[in-house]
């Protein structure tokens, strides 16, 4: 078995835009700000990457960038999931060619697979590849869950199906999925940063997270705090960061990033694609209040 353990932060990474189309200059100013604050990994084009609506050439590109970009410093897990098995077993084989280290795998949206099929097309995906894959359980978005049982399986047929993303926001189901699954073996992330606190109380190890996307030190720092048992210490950096934790997603994420990543000056623009839209006016002064409280 393979004795991978995934802890700390993973910045599920935005994908600037200039006049529709991916500004790979700001890209790597965010790669650059993620390392330089401590970040554990980076996570190109998941949802916070806008990949619903990167064509299939520009996803690549842009997960080859982020490798060239990260130079080795981090590992990258490049999001290469799809709803189509064939298409994600593609994703799969021309990101490991461009030398990405694992994958975040998401559960097939929309077309509501059972569980059977859910362990099929992981399996199909796991076949392709020896690299690490995280899978990444999100109802919210995708209607079904990975369930328990299918992880578990997963993880014991395929080894290096060796971590989760978990954003169902339940606590009870860290601790399900902590008992069933090996410690040793298998990592536990939180999927939303204002929950990644109680989730690693109860096992979880790390986050995948939006809001180092904007500030990495601090969230890596309150993260790595935890991780020590601290969890006194934690808390405070956590109620430090709540309210960014939670106006991130007042409205359809990466939005709210975006406007906060062009605030702080690290973005020219704000530019999302359609059918997302920039941030309404009152989105943009309750995070304009929110980002000034943190000195941002």
């Amino acid at each position: 078995m393979r004795q991978t353990k995934y802890s700390g932060v993973y910045t599920a990474l935005v994908t600037p835009m200039n006049k529709g189309e991916v500004d790979y200059d700001d890209l790597k100013k965010l790669v650059d700000k993620q390392i330089a604050g401590g970040v554990a990994g980076i996570i190109p084009v998941g949802t916070t990457g806008e990949s619903p609506t990167l064509n299939t050439e520009e996803h690549l590109d842009v997960i080859k960038a982020v490798v060239d970009y990260v130079d080795k410093r981090v590992p990258v897990i490049a999001g290469t999931g799809s709803n189509s098995t064939r298409e994600a077993r593609h994703l799969v084989k021309t990101a490991d060619a461009a030398g990405v280290d694992g994958h975040l795998q998401v559960c097939p949206y929309y077309n509501k697979p059972t569980q059977e099929g859910i362990y099929s097309h992981f399996s199909e995906v796991a076949e392709v590849t020896d690299k690490d894959i995280m899978l990444y359980s999100i109802p919210g978005r995708c209607v079904v869950e990975i369930s328990v049982e299918t992880a578990s399986k997963l993880h014991q047929n395929y080894p290096q199906i060796n971590c989760i993303k978990e954003a169902g926001g339940r606590t009870d189901r860290i601790s399900q999925l902590r008992k069933a699954l090996p410690e040793e073996t298998f990592s536990i992330l939180s999927g939303d940063d204002s929950l990644t606190l109680p989730f690693m109380s109860v096992g979880a190890t790390g986050v995948v997270s939006v809001a180092s996307n904007i500030v990495p030190q601090k969230v890596a720092d309150m993260v790595n705090t935890a991780l020590k048992g601290d969890f006194i210490e934690a808390r405070k950096k956590h109620f430090e960061l709540y309210s960014l934790f939670t106006n991130l997603f007042i409205e359809p994420n990466p939005v709210p990033a975006k406007f906060a990543l062009k605030k702080i000056g690290m973005f020219k623009t704000d530019d999302v694609r359609k059918p997302l839209m920039k941030i309404t006016e009152n989105g943009a002064s309750i995070l304009s209040e929110t980002l000034a409280k943190l000195g941002l």
